[in-house]
């Protein structure tokens, strides 16, 4: 481990507070700064979409209690200055640092007109408070992960809802045609109103207007249409950014030995795809990403392990579960090859020149584990399940 006095963290959530606890876990002794925007303990934000909404209040990660180093509560970064090795916060402190990890998140696209975004605690509560008031038509636009388990949610609420996606089926880029398509039919089964490929123009008076011309009455609006990596505050600071902060394959930020960027802000080449940049939104790579950031951090450079972790995510939905490994969007073919979609219980393999890249799999968890692990060894699907 190389010496370092000082690691700051900029960003308390899943991979900041991962990021802290391997410092500690790693043996380093020295001063770590943690900053973050809200002033509640670290916790989970999968369940602001589906149990907080429903009355659960039970989030907070592991260990957050046990936070006893700097923490910077409700302040943000708003510049860096890395010949200087210094972050600039909103109250126009200056926090130095020798070691530095930017695990600053992500933000809701927002439409405008007074519809819901579902990021924070505070944004969950007050979009619970909403759903208790039991309004007449909920209108959600976007079909990902968020917005289908809200649509879930406020249908298990028994209030009506509209359920507006530009694809052609929810998740269908992620999720592949046989499992967009079979999740379109649970929606509409589940008594969701599906209005699928168009987009939302503008959000008005109680009332949702399409690029087709159509104009859908709405009491409440959640808006699910993906996030933005926080990264505005490293302008002019000389870190390369594009969709992300750009890293390398041991996630130090591109010509630097003392700079490491981790989960939602971070965009890195994966080695599984041929160095395909990939930036991640989910937890699951949040978790490992901000450990491993930690860890190579105070290896440096030249002991730093690349970072190779097959990505992944699981969502819940009218009941059902639905998860991915991989990247199935890469695939130029896809082969269910357990189950079938009509039976409500199925698994897809998705290759490329006959290696594995990506698999979905609906109430199967079982073939989702076998798929992942054929994915990191760059197994071909057929010789998984022929070998069974």
């Amino acid at each position: 481990m190389r010496t370092l006095n000082e690691i700051t963290v900029v960003g308390a959530s899943l991979a900041g507070l991962r990021a802290v606890q391997t410092l500690r876990r790693e043996g380093f002794d020295g001063e770590i700064t943690l900053v973050g925007a809200e002033t509640h303990l670290p916790y989970n934000r999968p369940p602001l979409s589906k149990s907080v909404l429903r009355g659960d209040d039970d989030i907070l990660l592991p260990g957050a209690e046990e936070l006893s180093d700097g923490w910077l509560r409700g302040r943000t970064a708003v510049r860096l200055n890395p010949a200087a090795r210094t972050l600039t916060l909103d109250d126009g402190a200056e926090v130095g640092y020798d070691g530095l990890v930017i695990a600053t998140g992500a933000r809701p696209r927002r439409p405008g007109g007074g519809a819901h975004t579902l990021r924070t605690l505070e944004e969950a509560l007050a979009l619970r408070e909403e759903l208790a008031r039991g309004h007449e038509h909920v209108v959600v636009i976007g079909g990902g992960f968020i917005g289908g388990e809200v649509a879930s949610t406020a249908r298990e609420l028994g209030l009506k809802v509209t359920l507006i996606d530009a694809g052609r089926y929810p998740m269908h880029a992620g999720l592949g045609d046989a499992a967009a398509r079979w999740l379109a039919g649970l929606h509409e089964r589940s008594g969701v109103e599906l209005v699928s490929g168009v987009r939302v123009r503008a959000v008005h008076e109680g009332r949702v207007h399409l690029d087709d011309g159509r104009s859908i009455p709405a009491d409440l609006v959640v808006a699910g249409m993906g996030v933005l990596p926080n990264t505005e505050w490293l302008d002019g600071s000389g870190l390369e950014v594009g969709d992300g902060v750009l890293v390398d394959e041991r996630l130090f930020a591109r010509g630097s030995a003392e700079i490491v960027a981790a989960g939602d802000v971070a965009r890195w080449p994966h080695s599984l795809y041929g160095g395909t940049l990939v930036r991640i939104e989910h937890w699951s790579n949040a978790n490992e990403q901000g450990a491993a950031a930690a860890r190579n951090l105070l290896a440096g450079p030249g002991a730093a392990q690349g970072f190779a972790d097959v990505p992944g995510f699981a969502t819940s939905v009218h009941g059902s579960r639905v998860q991915t490994a991989g990247l199935p969007h890469l695939g130029d073919r896809a082969d269910v090859v357990t189950g079938a979609p009509e039976e409500d219980r199925f698994a897809v393999a998705f290759s490329r020149d006959g290696v594995l890249v990506g698999a979905v799999a609906v109430n199967s968890p079982k073939d989702l584990i076998k798929l992942k692990r054929g994915v990191a060894a760059g197994a071909s699907p057929h010789t998984i399940y022929d070998a069974s």
